[in-house]
């Protein structure tokens, strides 16, 4: 690389937003999963998968979010003249088919997430007497055992990150949770990129069982803080490094072709939307 090219790399990534690092990094969870379908739901996640599709890995396919393959991702926001370029036709039916046969990666925003990745999308406190009603479990037994999934989490806290999810809503790696004879091959979790850190699920508990493990932090927040905000204690990994800022030419189609009316800038709350400093 020239160096007038690896200054121009550096100076963006010095200008990145922690909503555009944190979607950096959660494209990276489709780098390497050649030709299915990338699914992300809600505002971060679906910038991922476009990102991931655009920079990373060509391979993949998306959807217009209603029964459509594209060619590109679609942008977020206003379209103005701009058309989907439709390539074919995917309707709801037919998305079993590939949940079932594992062609799809997800990534979804639970509520909350345990150790061993169990989520909740459906209810915070008793199942019979919630304090709060959220959505229901949905299609998330279904996604969660049989394709690959990952997950965005805007406030890494010990409200989110939780020994025991209160309803669960996907599978877990717990193997107290699944029944004698259940097929867990197709159960893959990923990544989890919350706002401190991003973490996957190469740790192990004293049976064997996957869990929850830091991989890296993000600028200027230290292992501590990220073990401090989470309900559980983490694996981790041998090499826990910075996250890595977006590129030069990440930044320019995340602002430019994906997220031109910058909608990124309403994942965090305000006093989080700039990249933490050292020091």
């Amino acid at each position: 690389m020239a160096a007038n090219e690896t200054a121009k790399d550096e100076q963006a990534a010095g200008d990145s937003t922690l909503a555009e690092l944190c979607i950096a990094a959660a494209a990276r969870a489709w780098a390497d999963d050649g030709e299915l379908l990338a699914s992300g739901l809600g505002t971060a996640p679906r910038l991922a998968a476009g990102l991931a599709w655009l920079t990373l890995n060509p391979d993949l396919m998306m959807t217009d979010s209603e029964c459509m393959l594209v060619g590109e991702p679609v942008p977020l926001g206003p379209r103005g003249d701009y058309r989907p370029k439709v390539e074919g036709w995917l309707p709801f039916r037919a998305i079993f088919d590939l949940i079932a046969g594992g062609r799809r990666h997800a990534m979804t925003m639970p509520t909350q997430i345990d150790r061993y990745g169990g989520t909740n999308i459906s209810v915070i406190g008793d199942y019979d007497h919630p304090k709060v009603a959220l959505l229901g479990v949905r299609g998330i037994p279904g996604n969660t055992i049989n394709h690959p999934c990952s997950f965005f989490i805007p406030s890494h806290s010990t409200r989110s990150f939780v020994e025991s999810v209160d309803m669960l809503s996907g599978v877990s790696y717990d193997p107290s949770r699944w029944p004698a004879g259940a097929r867990r091959e197709f159960h893959d979790y990923r990544l989890v990129v919350s706002n401190l850190a991003v973490l996957d699920f190469g740790g192990t508990d004293d049976q064997g069982a996957r869990t929850m493990r830091l991989v890296s932090t993000h600028p200027g927040v230290s292992v501590e803080q990220v073990q401090e905000a989470t309900g559980f204690e983490l694996a981790l990994a041998d090499n826990i490094v910075e996250t890595p800022a977006p590129t030069a030419e990440q930044l320019a189609v995340l602002r430019d072709r994906l997220d031109p009316h910058n909608l990124r800038a309403t994942v965090f709350p305000p006093a989080k939307s700039s990249a933490a400093k050292k020091g």
